[in-house]
């Protein structure tokens, strides 16, 4: 930047800046040193020179100068006049203020000679305003009475309250207190005062219980209607999807009402110079309710508008305060986000306050809860009993009564897989099963009676959870203001002219959350133990143990007050007595509460509506009350949280555990001990189909006890679905009573097959395991429920395997027949018994599947301690395993008592020569007795095991059969063609007694004994035809078997003495 910047140097005169930026910066410098110039000029060689530029530069500032001046001369001129147009005024100032100084000195002395009679009229003039002010108010006090009464009837209790206040307060002004005009108005606020807190009170009540104008059930109904303003919809919409604990919240966060309600007690009246001096709003005072254009204005703009107004109306004053003073607690409301029911809550605990009258309102609610309650009970009963009539009213009556147990049977059936034919002697099997049960099928865990109790109490109490939700909004709000009113200190000269009441200092008068929680749940109990038919004597003894325990704990700080002795929960049948303060007493003398405390309550009516009633009805009970428990829980402030956890709840699980479970396992234990006890428990079921049926609707004949078992199983099962905390206990039970039936049934199993030489074998080490290889056991489910056909060896091996087990059986001869089972009846017991067992078995795995997995149920509050069901359910399975054991062992007694019956008969083919004299025309008497005995068997046992079973069982009997006729050559001497003849037709007649088992594979039966009739018909051979035989099937029978053919002595037949050299030869290629 240069130094001529901003200068104002014309555009013909700018060669001035380029000469004037030539000149050294030193120059302008604020402390000019001349010495180094002078020095530079004296040392110069032409100093001449140097001195001409200096004059140069001189010349070149000069002309800058004049250049400046030129252009500021008419701004300086104009200044100079200012300057002097100032001083002038300055002056013309300082004369008149000397001649106004003047003139103040003369006024004063004028002033004082006249001060003390303008003293006197200043004096009058007041007084004769406070004359006319007084008179204002007198005019306006004497028509306090009748706009009372009109807000009362209008129902704007808030404004009446206020409007009572400050009357009251100013009645009590200096100058008003001796006006004796004033006694009747003094008389008439009094009665008002009664007046209005009796209807405060009653809709207060009303509201409590949801039976308000603007309760919540009540404000989701007119929520739809049209004629509503909008200030009441909007105000409810914009907060039902709040939470319950967030209607508490903003009780405690917004219910701060200001200095008027909370902090200065009583109503103080605002003025405007702030003074005692009581100034209203407009001519004709505060006292004034709102006009008529206020009001229709106000309405035009709640239903009038657009979306934007909705926003703005729901911050709008609700109906009920509209005629009120606007003060700290109306804008509060205003603001406030809580619900409109709460809104009115507050508002009418707040008119409560004004009144002085909160206590009073305690010990009065206090005594009318529980007859309330039970009122509301009942009533709801009545009303469900009602629209139950009304539903049926278009049904038959005669026909619905004669099919509803048999409605309920066939749900029962299909539920539980129960057979829907009747025996052949015209004895019902499900009538036979349900009889074993300790309950009645409307009363079974599906049964009408648990759906209808479930549904009764789920109607119940969720009404209850509404009542309590304003409960604890009043309650909260009744303790906050009780515990600040109690701390202020009431002026005397309100306390000397207005009969403010004693029950100001007496906290609630009795009143509280915890006490209205306790009666909620007392009247609740009585209700449940009315539908569970308990004694009160019963409920009254677990009640005063819970109670002593909690009497024990020591009270925390926020309890000090004394408000909460009635916090504990006991089961009460009576109310208690409470001290309600005299007023609360004299309002029950009066009649507010026509029923006291200690009056006998009847019964809710619950039998009118519920199909019967019992002590099992408590698994219907148990869910409902656990999710009112919850629910309470959700909205009891910090200090009763343990409240909720000592109550209705507690009582419920401790009956569960004290009385349903004891009497449960006893029942059930009848009934299992009945079911497994009676003499057609273990009988097989006589007449039945010819076939076997695979389900039980299609007629599966299991056995009657192990049916009543598995009945009696799932049912227990259905309790403990429907109460998951005891699913572990009920588990339990069902072990026990399966451990007991399988006892009874191996006892069973054990007296058919005691002593018995099959029951022996299948014990063998040896045996079981061949057993277990042997390919017809690929049938056989293992333990676990699996197939065992991944342990069947290969086709050589199987061989081997039903070789080696027929030489095993073989050598056991001879059989005795004392050794083996010769009752038919035993082994259709055996086979029935097998079949029941594998059915029992697959029951219990799907029991175990839907065994509840959680048997604790975490309450709110306290610290998660889950314990799984997973142990029992694994003891299930095992119970599983070992029934389904014992139905094998059944199988292979069976199986090997079939081979023992054909050893023992095949066995006289050694104890004969078979030197027949005639052709063949009929088998052996031994082997028609064993095909009878098969057929007959077969028949037995063919309507109580499948088809696969029956192979099992009767399949064993072909391999020992051919293997002991090949065998018994051996131990003959003799035997001619004829002979050879019977031994042939003895294996047709099995063959044909064998094919006749329809699930025996026939074309094998035919290819093992084929395997019979050849081996002796070699007898009919000439030795060297017997020899090329040997050559040509050297595989086809064994080195022995081909021996013994050479040793016996067939008549007519030449053998060489080295016959068997030469057969043993050609075998030894």
């Amino acid at each position: 930047m240069g130094i001529l910047d901003g200068f104002p140097i014309p555009p013909d005169k700018d060669y001035l800046r380029d000469e004037l930026s030539r000149i050294d910066e030193s120059w302008a410098a604020a402390r000019f040193d001349s010495l180094p110039h002078v020095v530079r000029i004296l040392t110069s060689k032409d100093r001449d020179g140097e001195v001409q530029i200096l004059k140069d530069q001189s010349d070149v500032v000069e002309d800058v100068v004049d250049e400046v001046v030129h252009a500021y001369h008419s701004g300086f001129n104009k200044a100079i006049q200012n300057y002097s147009q100032i001083l002038r005024l300055f002056s013309e100032s300082t004369e008149s203020i000397g001649v106004l100084k003047v003139d103040l000195a003369e006024a004063k002395k004028h002033l004082g000679a006249r001060n003390k009679q303008l003293h006197q009229l200043w004096y009058r003039s007041v007084t004769l305003r406070h004359i006319i002010s007084l008179l204002d108010q007198i005019e306006g006090i004497a028509k306090v009475p009748a706009r009372i009464e009109k807000l009362i009837s209008e129902k704007q209790f808030y404004a009446a309250a206020q409007l009572h206040v400050q009357s009251s307060l100013m009645l009590e002004r200096e100058g008003l207190q001796t006006v004796g005009a004033l006694q009747d108005v003094r008389s008439e606020l009094t009665k008002l005062r009664s007046v209005l807190f009796y209807k405060v009170l009653e809709d207060l009540h009303a509201h409590l219980y949801n039976k308000g104008e603007y309760s919540s059930v009540a404000s989701s109904v007119h929520e739809k209607d049209d004629e509503v303003p909008t200030t009441t919809a909007v105000a409810f919409t914009a907060n039902t999807s709040q939470p319950v604990s967030r209607r508490t919240r903003t009780v405690k966060g917004d219910g701060q009402f200001g200095s008027q309600g909370l902090v200065d007690g009583p109503y103080r009246p605002g003025s405007i110079d702030g003074g005692s001096s009581y100034d209203g709003h407009d001519e004709d005072g505060s006292l004034e309710p709102h006009d008529d254009n206020t009001l229709d204005g106000h309405a035009v703009r709640l239903n009038g508008g657009d979306g934007k107004d909705v926003k703005v109306i729901s911050r709008q004053i609700p109906l009920w305060l509209l005629d009120s003073t606007p003060d700290e607690f109306v804008e509060t409301i205003k603001k406030s986000d809580a619900p409109l029911h709460v809104k009115y809550l507050q508002t009418m605990v707040e008119c409560l306050c004004l009144l002085h009258k909160v206590a009073a309102a305690g010990a009065v609610i206090s005594q009318r809860l529980r007859p309330t309650i039970h009122e509301i009970i009942t009533t709801k009963i009545k009303a469900h009993a009602e629209s139950i009539n009304s539903s049926r009213s278009g049904i038959d009556k005669a026909p619905r009564a004669g099919t509803t147990s048999l409605h309920f049977m066939k749900a029962q059936l299909e539920r539980y897989q129960l057979p829907r034919q009747k025996r052949q002697n015209g004895i019902s099997l499900a009538g036979t099963l349900l009889a074993v049960s300790p309950v009645s099928p409307v009363m079974a865990p599906t049964g009408k009676a648990q759906a209808a109790t479930k549904e009764l109490l789920d109607s119940i109490l969720d009404s209850v959870v509404r009542i309590f939700e304003n409960h604890v909004v009043v309650g909260e709000l009744i303790e906050l203001k009780s515990s600040l009113q109690s701390d202020i200190n009431t002026p005397k000269s309100l306390s000397a002219g207005v009969n403010l009441d004693c029950e100001a200092s007496q906290v609630t008068g009795g009143y509280s959350i915890g006490f209205s929680l306790t009666v909620l749940q007392s009247e609740c109990q009585q209700l449940i133990c009315e539908i569970l038919r308990a004694t009160p004597e019963a409920a009254s003894a677990d009640a005063a143990v819970q109670t002593a325990r909690l009497a024990s704990k020591v009270p925390t700080n926020e309890k000090r007050d004394g408000s909460e002795d009635g916090l504990t929960f006991a089961f009460r049948f009576t109310d208690a007595t409470i001290s309600a303060p005299n007023q609360g007493v004299d309002l029950i003398r009066q009649g507010w509460s026509r029923r006291g405390p200690n009056v006998l309550q009847e019964g809710y009516g619950s039998a009118a509506v519920l199909p019967e009633q019992g002590i099992y009805l408590v698994a219907s009970v148990y869910r409902p009350v656990l999710e009112f428990t919850d629910r309470v829980a959700s909205m009891l402030p910090r200090k009763y949280a343990q409240l909720g956890n000592d109550g209705l709840l507690a009582f419920v699980e401790n009956f569960v555990k004290d009385h349903l479970l004891p009497t449960m396992f006893v029942d059930y234990r009848k009934g299992v001990q009945q079911a497994i006890s009676s003499p057609a428990a273990f009988r097989p079921r006589a007449h039945t189909s010819v076939s076997y049926a695979s389900s039980i609707e299609k007629g599966r004949p299991i056995l009657q006890g192990l049916l009543a078992i598995d009945f009696l199983a799932k049912e227990l099962l259905g309790w403990a679905q429907a109460m998951p905390k005891f699913a572990v206990d009920l588990v339990k039970y069902v072990q026990t009573f399966l451990e007991r039936t399988y006892e009874r049934c191996r006892t069973s199993y054990m007296e058919a097959v005691l002593e018995k030489q099959s029951y022996m074998l299948i014990g063998r080490h040896d045996i079981e395991k061949l057993m277990r290889l042997d390919p017809a056991s690929a049938c056989l489910p293992n333990a676990f429920g699996q197939s065992n056909a991944r342990n069947i060896a290969s086709d050589a091996e199987s061989i081997e395997v039903e070789s080696e087990l027929s030489e095993l059986l073989l050598n056991l001869r001879p059989i005795k027949q004392e050794n083996l089972i010769r009752d038919d009846n035993k082994l259709v017991l055996l086979a029935s018994l097998s079949d029941s067992l594998e059915y029992l078995a697959d029951s219990i795995e799907r029991l175990v599947q839907t065994t509840p997995q959680t048997s604790n149920h975490v309450e709110s509050g306290k610290p998660s301690h889950t314990r799984t069901s997973s142990s029992p359910a694994r003891d299930l399975a095992s119970f599983a395993d070992e029934y389904r054991k014992l139905a094998i062992d059944c199988l292979k007694v069976l199986r090997v008592e079939m081979q023992l019956e054909t050893i023992f008969h095949m066995q006289e083919m050694t104890n004969r020569e078979y030197l027949e004299n005639q052709d063949a025309e009929e088998p052996d008497d031994f082997v028609i007795s064993l095909t009878a005995q098969i057929t007959r068997r077969d028949e037995e046992m063919a309507p109580f095991v499948a088809g696969v079973k029956r192979n099992y069982i009767f399949g064993g009997i072909c391999s020992i059969a051919t293997n002991a006729s090949i065998k018994a050559l051996a131990d003959m001497k003799l035997i001619n063609l004829f002979g050879v003849q019977q031994i042939c037709r003895n294996s047709i007649a099995l063959e044909q007694a064998l094919a006749a088992i329809p699930s025996i594979d026939s074309e094998a039966v035919q290819q093992r004994l084929d395997h019979v009739r050849t081996y002796y018909e070699l007898l009919n051979m000439p030795f060297e035809a017997l020899l090329a035989f040997i050559t040509e099937h050297e595989h086809l029978f064994t080195a022995a078997e081909y021996v013994n053919l050479l040793k016996v002595q067939v008549p007519g037949r030449e053998i060489p003495p080295d016959a068997q050299d030469r057969a043993s030869e050609i075998l030894s290629h």
